[in-house]
């Protein structure tokens, strides 16, 4: 006579590998393959004795233990570079993304079952005592005021407005957003080299107000540069770079066509 077995009831093979690592207190990202490949094969091989339902699912899991399993046995090929790619870190993601949602879900019931043992009762107040508002004798609240006490209770609020004021942020100056024009600065930028034909860089930099205009003023010179209105001469390293502008004549160029 054959011993009926009772086996647990699970939602896929992603519920039965996650109960596995728990039941044998395994490390979720170290995997023994072996270990849990052939407790999946024991479940499998009675679950089919008992349900043929949804077997499918189970069938290509175990199919993806057996290749795993396999994958591991086999020697890898692993470059200096190349760091030597775990079989399992897919089956790995896939277990941490199901348990998470798997959790959610208990917790989303547990709310669920929690709501359904509340309740509120609903209001029993006479319409005439919900209605009632007490009237405020304005006459007796403000009988004791006097201007030396309202000038206390502005001293009161001005000082807490003092107080939600940083010390530190509030000395911050504003910041506003520089804006050079890339057209008005070549236009300059080739008068310049006009009326001086041979200049040095470091000068023309000189004249510059702020960051943002020297930017704009280099990039001007690398662009006139490219279209060959300027030659450039450094003799030696970290010497000052010499510009000669070889263009008798000044154009407008828009920095939208660039």
């Amino acid at each position: 006579m054959a011993i009926p077995v009772k086996l647990e009831a699970f939602e896929g093979p992603l519920d039965l590998l996650l109960h596995l690592i728990e039941k044998n207190k395994i490390d979720i990202y170290d995997i023994p393959i072996a270990l849990i490949t052939e407790q999946y094969m024991e479940y499998l091989n009675a679950m089919e004795k008992q349900d043929l339902d949804n077997m499918s699912e189970f069938l290509v899991m175990a199919a993806t233990l057996l290749k795993i399993k396999s994958r591991m046995l086999l020697p890898q090929e692993v470059t200096d570079e190349e760091e030597m790619e775990d079989p399992r870190q897919e089956l790995v993601e896939r277990l941490l993304e199901y348990k998470m949602y798997k959790y959610a879900s208990l917790e989303l019931k547990d709310r669920h079952l929690d709501a359904d043992k509340m309740f509120f009762k609903k209001s029993t107040l006479p319409p005439e005592v919900a209605d009632f508002k007490e009237e405020i004798p304005l006459e007796e609240l403000l009988s004791d005021l006097t201007l030396s006490k309202l000038n206390e209770i502005f001293k009161s609020v001005m000082k807490k407005q003092v107080d939600k004021i940083d010390p530190v942020r509030s000395k911050f100056g504003k910041i506003e957003k520089e804006e050079v024009n890339f057209s008005e600065k070549m236009f300059y930028v080739q008068t310049y080299g006009l009326e001086h034909k041979k200049f040095s860089f470091r000068k023309l930099l000189e004249t510059q107000n702020d960051k943002m205009e020297l930017i704009v003023t280099f990039l001007c010179i690398l662009e006139l540069m490219k279209m060959g209105r300027v030659s450039i001469v450094q003799e030696e390293i970290f010497d000052d770079i010499l510009i000669e502008y070889l263009a008798t004549d000044v154009i407008v160029i828009d920095e939208t066509q660039l």
